[in-house]
Formats: C-alpha cells, sequence, structure tokens
C-alpha cells in the first residue's frame, strides 16, 4: 500500500539528470522511467557504466527493463533495430513482443540492405507475431520510397514468408510451427474428403467423376495440402469468373489481387494457392509456404533488397499486364477500386505502378497508421491506396502534412473500397495539410460520401490553394451530392478562411456529440442562427461545440443562446473576440445564464481580452445562488495580471464559504497570461487558487512575447 512514485521519480533525477518533458501529466513514475532508460541505453544516450549501480556484467538494462515498454521510438539509421534484432538479444525482442504497443519511427535516412533485413526482421516479430497496434512515422523531409513501402506494408500485414523471415539461419519458429499445425490439419481434411469422394465414386450415385479421377485429387492433397483444386483461382475463391476481380470481393485473410490479377479471374494453376483464414487485427501466428514447392524466383524479399539493381523499384512492381490492358483497363474499373480515374491517382503506362501483394502473406497487421510530415507521392499514394482497400483491421488512420493535394481522390479511394468489405472497422480518419486543394466542406462531403460508417473526422488546412482555380479537373465534385446519412460523432474541421457552409453535413450527421469549427467565416449575419437551428433540431446528441478565431462580435444573443443549450456539456469560444464590441452587460447576462445552467461542465474562452474587470466578476458564477456544475475554467491569454489574479481568487474563496466549502468547481487553466509583471502578487494568488482547485499555468514572459507580436506586424 506504500507508493513507490517518490522513488522513481528520484531514481530519473540521479539516472537521467534531465527534467522529463510534460512532466505535470506523468502518472506513473515507474514506467515512465523504465520506457525512457530503455530507449536512453538502446540509442547509446545513457552510459550504463558511468552509474556503479548499473555496471554490472550481470545485468542486461535492455532486458530488465523491456518488459515495460509500451512505446519505442526508432530514429535515424535504425540503429535500435539492428542492436534489438541480433542474436545476444533475442530474449530482449521477445518481451517487447509482448508489451510494445506503439512503434514509431522519427528522421528516418537512407539505410543499407542489412540495416533493412534487421527492420524486416523486427516488424514481423513486433507486429506479425507481436502485439503493436499503432506504426507512426514523422519528420522524414525526403523519405526512401523503398523502405517507406515496406513498413507500410508489414504495418497491413504483408509479407512473403520462407528465407525471408530468416532468424539467424533458421525460419521464423512461430512461422514453422503454424505450417507444421496448419499442414496436420489440411492433411486430415484431405484425407477425410478424398475418402467421402471415394465411397460416392464406388456407390455409383451422383458421380461426377471417376474413381481414378478421386483417388488422383486425393494423392495430391496428401502430397501437398495446401494446393487447391487446379481449376480454381486462389486469388478470387469466392468470386464468380464472371465478375471483376476488383478490391470489394476480398475477404479478410486472402491475399487482395495485385494490379494485373485484378483486370482478369482466370485461373493460374501454375500460381495456386490456398485461402489463408481471416487473420488480421488480432494475435494470430503466421503462416508459411512450403519451402520446395514455393521457391519463388521472385521472391519480394530479393526484390526489394536488390534496390541497387533494381533501380529503387522496390515494392513498387512494375506493371506487368500486356501492352495497353493495363492502362485501358484499371481507369475503367469498378468504382469500389482503389485509385479509379481521380486526378492525381490514374495509373499511367510505363510509370511505377501500386504496390504489388501477388504471393504475399497476410499476417497480423496494426490498428492505427500515422504519417507526419512525411511527403508523398503519386506513386506511394497508389502503393497505400492498394494496402488500404483491404486492411480490415485498421481503425484510425492520421495524414498530417503529407503535401497530398490531389493525391488525396487516391487515399479515398481506397478507404471507400475498405469500407465496403464486410469485416471493415475503420472508423477514424484526421487529415491535416498546408494546402487544401478543395474547397474544405466539399472535401467533407466527399469523405462521408465514401465512408458512410466514420464516427470520427477531423479536417484541417493551414491556407487555400496558392494557386487558386488550380483544382484538378478529374477532381470528384461532391458539392451538389446529397450526403447520405453518417454515423459520424465527432466533426472536427479547421477551415483556411473559407466560408461556414457546414448545414447540409450537420443535418446528415444526427449522431454527432462533438462539433469543433476552426478559422470559419460567417457569409451572412443569418448564418449562426442558421447553425444553432439545425443543432437544435439535427443534434439531439451534441455534448461538445467548439469556435476557435471565428468572429462572434456581432453575434451576442447566438452566444447566450448557446450557453442556456441544456444539452451541451463543454462549449469553448477561443480567440472569438467575443468582448469586441460588447456593451456593459453582456458579461453580465454571460454569468447569469451560466449560472442557471446546470449540465455546463467545461467553459473555455481563452484569447477574448477579459483582462482583470471581468476575470473578477466571473467569480459570482459560483456565487451562493447559482445552480451552476461547472468543473473547468479556462482564461488563458486574457491579458490578466496578477492583482486581478489575486482579487479573483479572494472572491472565490467568498462564495466558497457562503456555500459552506462545497462548490463544483475544479480545475482553472492560466496559460499565457502575464503573471509575470509582478512574480510576488502571482505567487500569493497562486499558492491560494491551488487550495481551491487544480491550477495548470505556465512560465510566460509577457514582455518577449510582445516583442514578438510587434517583430511580425
Amino acid at each position: 500500500g506504500v507508493s513507490t512514485q517518490p522513488i522513481w521519480r528520484k531514481l530519473w533525477d540521479d539516472v537521467m539528470k534531465t527534467r522529463p518533458p510534460n512532466s505535470e501529466s506523468i502518472t506513473c513514475w515507474r514506467k515512465k522511467f523504465l520506457e525512457t532508460f530503455f530507449s536512453n541505453v538502446l540509442h547509446g544516450v545513457l552510459d550504463v557504466s558511468s552509474d556503479w549501480r548499473l555496471n554490472d556484467r550481470h545485468f542486461s538494462p535492455l532486458l530488465h527493463s523491456s518488459p515495460h515498454v509500451s512505446q519505442l521510438t526508432l530514429c535515424n539509421m535504425l540503429q535500435g533495430a539492428v542492436e534489438l534484432t541480433a542474436e545476444h538479444n533475442h530474449k530482449v525482442l521477445e518481451n517487447l513482443a509482448g508489451s510494445l504497443q506503439i512503434l514509431k519511427f522519427q528522421h528516418l535516412l537512407s539505410c543499407d540492405q542489412s540495416v533493412r533485413r534487421s527492420l524486416v526482421l523486427l516488424l514481423h516479430r513486433l507486429i506479425h507475431h507481436g502485439s503493436v497496434s499503432q506504426v507512426s512515422m514523422c519528420s522524414w523531409p525526403v523519405p526512401d520510397t523503398v523502405l517507406l513501402v515496406l513498413i507500410l506494408s508489414m504495418s497491413a500485414g504483408f509479407w512473403r514468408s520462407g528465407n525471408a523471415l530468416a532468424y539467424h539461419g533458421s525460419p521464423c519458429g512461430l512461422c514453422r510451427e503454424e505450417d507444421k499445425a496448419q499442414s496436420q490439419e489440411s492433411a486430415q481434411e484431405g484425407a477425410e474428403r478424398g475418402c467421402t469422394a471415394e465411397r460416392e465414386g464406388s456407390s455409383g450415385e451422383d458421380q461426377k467423376g471417376s474413381p481414378e479421377e478421386a483417388e488422383a485429387h486425393m494423392n495430391s492433397v496428401l502430397s501437398d495440402p495446401r494446393s487447391p483444386p487446379s481449376w480454381q483461382n486462389p486469388a478470387c475463391e469466392e468470386t464468380s469468373s464472371k465478375v471483376p476481380c476488383d478490391h470489394t470481393n476480398i475477404r479478410g485473410g486472402s491475399s487482395p489481387c495485385s494490379s494485373s490479377e485484378q483486370l482478369s479471374c482466370h485461373p493460374v494453376p501454375q500460381k495456386t494457392r490456398r485461402r489463408l483464414k481471416p487473420a488480421v487485427g488480432r494475435k494470430r501466428r503466421c503462416l508459411r509456404r512450403s519451402r520446395g514447392r514455393y521457391a519463388d524466383p521472385e521472391d519480394l524479399y530479393d526484390f526489394v533488397f536488390t534496390v541497387a539493381r533494381e533501380d529503387n523499384s522496390g515494392l513498387l512492381d512494375k506493371s506487368r499486364t500486356t501492352e495497353g490492358e493495363n492502362t485501358e483497363n484499371w481507369t475503367s474499373s469498378s468504382p469500389g477500386s482503389p485509385c479509379t480515374s481521380h486526378a492525381g491517382c490514374k495509373k499511367r503506362g510505363g510509370s511505377a505502378g501500386i504496390f504489388s501483394l501477388k504471393a504475399a502473406h497476410r499476417f497480423r497487421s496494426v490498428s492505427t497508421l500515422e504519417l507526419f510530415s512525411i511527403p508523398l507521392t503519386g506513386e506511394t499514394c497508389r502503393a497505400l491506396s492498394n494496402l488500404l482497400s483491404s486492411w480490415v483491421s485498421l481503425e484510425n488512420l492520421i495524414l498530417s502534412y503529407n503535401g497530398l493535394h490531389a493525391n488525396i481522390s487516391c487515399i479515398l479511394s481506397g478507404l471507400r473500397a475498405l469500407s465496403r468489405h464486410p469485416e471493415c472497422r475503420f472508423r477514424v480518419l484526421r487529415v491535416s495539410d498546408m494546402f487544401s486543394h478543395m474547397p474544405c466542406m466539399e472535401l467533407v462531403r466527399c469523405v462521408l460520401s465514401a465512408l458512410p460508417q466514420l464516427h470520427t473526422l477531423s479536417v484541417s488546412f493551414d491556407l487555400k490553394n496558392h494557386l487558386e482555380g488550380s483544382r484538378p479537373e478529374e477532381s470528384p465534385s461532391c458539392s451538389e451530392a446529397e450526403i447520405p446519412e453518417s454515423c459520424l460523432e465527432v466533426l472536427d474541421i479547421r477551415f483556411p478562411r473559407e466560408p461556414l457552409h457546414v448545414l447540409p453535413v450537420l443535418k446528415a450527421s444526427k449522431s454527432l456529440q462533438q462539433l469543433s469549427l476552426d478559422s470559419a467565416t460567417l457569409p451572412c449575419p443569418q448564418e449562426l442562427g442558421l447553425l444553432l437551428e439545425v443543432l437544435r433540431e439535427c443534434t439531439p446528441n451534441l455534448k461538445k461545440l467548439s469556435f476557435h478565431d471565428v468572429n462572434l462580435a456581432e453575434h451576442q444573443r447566438e452566444v447566450l443562446l448557446l450557453l442556456q443549450d441544456p444539452g451541451l456539456q463543454e462549449i469553448t469560444f477561443s480567440f472569438c473576440r467575443l468582448f469586441e464590441s460588447s456593451t456593459a452587460g453582456f458579461l453580465s447576462e454571460i454569468i447569469n445564464t451560466v449560472k442557471r445552467n446546470s449540465s455546463l461542465k467545461s467553459l473555455k474562452l481563452p484569447g477574448n481580452r477579459l483582462g482583470n474587470q471581468r476575470l473578477v466578476a466571473l467569480a459570482d458564477i459560483f456565487s451562493e445562488d447559482s445552480s451552476s456544475s461547472l468543473c473547468q475554467l479556462d482564461v488563458s491569454s486574457n491579458c490578466i495580471k496578477p492583482d486581478g489574479l489575486l482579487e479573483f481568487t479572494k472572491k472565490l474563496e467568498g462564495h466558497i464559504q457562503q456555500r459552506g466549502g462545497q462548490i463544483p468547481f475544479t480545475h482553472l487553466r492560466l496559460f499565457q497570461n502575464w503573471l509575470d509583471q509582478d512574480a510576488e502578487t502571482a505567487q500569493e494568488a497562486l499558492r491560494r487558487l491551488k487550495a481551491l482547485c487544480s491550477v495548470v499555468n505556465d512560465s510566460w514572459d509577457s514582455s518577449q512575447a510582445f516583442a514578438d507580436y510587434i517583430s511580425v506586424m
């Protein structure tokens, strides 16, 4: 029952000798210390020999701390991957396979063949046979296309087994064990089917082939239990040969068709392969090929790692269809297929095509993929789209500052195909970038039309396209299309100073619980009133509403209506110029409205120039006659000085005393206020406030901030 947190906190100071970032948010110092300790030792940041407690030849720092590591970051030349796959760290890797949840790649550089081989072994063990559920890649200004798609494809659960997955000269033991079990199971099933066929043949009832044919088929199954009947196309087993083999026909465990396989479903007996059972999204041992029969000279491992001879084509397979067939059929494929005919997404003859999944096995895959500040070319987007189309375990996709432009259509095409899969779990999409290639609301409509089962959508753009009118002609226009009723629960839109045309989306989102609108302009004075009317009629479950950098100076009536809404529990007016044109009585109306609202739990008013006088007045929300249930108040960036904060504290203390020490107020946020102008008064105010509630503030230099503001004017 005795907490060890202070001991681990002291160990951090003794061993790390640095101040941990965001120390206020650390809930478990033991976990924080051991995770950071593992990472620092792995990357050579921490010298174990410098501490007498760690300098012991019988002590392995990595082995000791690995069971406690749930998040790991690999950087630069992937030296950490090489170290973890070394033979002496075999037990460390086994521990990580059971504990690691998040795997991050940061500031990666191109690496040689041996390093990539180590990366393959690491990803295979931690993802395919491990518990990693999220892969994040960030800050890669000039990505190595082969390395990038390698990580993406293995995260999606695609890879070819065999020698590629040998571990220190011997094949993967987990694959070998599963292979043996599956072989025995298949042999038993094949024998039973063969005996049944033989009995039916001897009885002469409903006979469809001679006994000799049945016996020959039984022998072929027994000799190679993985071989399906020669007339059956393994890529399209569940699809009629008359139906095009697009991504809508893919089943959970079978490998999706390559670009050439999508064009036809004719049997390919020389490369037949049994269909795998669904293995995506859960911890499952993977399947190996039979070593003799599947010795393919086009082994994907060799294909990827002979980069120098293959002109860096890697996993982006060259077009292998007959001349003219590929381009013609691909661009006219069914709407459910990725990259149909959208601009920036069309497959052109002679260029590197999408990732070839031919003869690849399907292993366990991750549920969250994040790509931050990594430029994605059209070629890479086609590869990602092809992976997304059957990535049924994927639940969250986060794409931030990837320079997608028109290639967003390619990504949406893959997600549309995924959404039609019966086992699809995709629920969260977050897209942010510098420029938008189409109006923000048009993109939102396109996404919701393609993904009606989406639960969370976040779209954020900093600026409009720097070339007005440069939106591709072939880009899909959804501005006039009717939006189907969606399952959307969270909608977050950051407009690049565009009009707030969000009403059609809200009318189709009856399950909406959280809405955030950032940097939008109001096209007419009545727009906000119409928005409130739609919210009241069409979104009865809305709990959280946020406006950021939206000019509400002339909309005092609408602000008061929102504050008295009995369904809203959290309201944010951030940098909305609330008091720019207000009368003296507007603040009093706000206070009285909040006092009467017993459902509102959180009120956030950062960046509205409250100042000292208005802050002191806000304390009346908690007066004796108040029925407010307000727990959290955010007054960051409001030009508050120490004397005003102290007066607010004294007034709050008086209200608490009048109510017998019982008020619901628990959290106050004070970031970026002018508290440095009188340090002594500020310290007294904060000391007294912290006795009443939890206070979060920072050490902000207001003079420097003002100088920075003047310098950019």
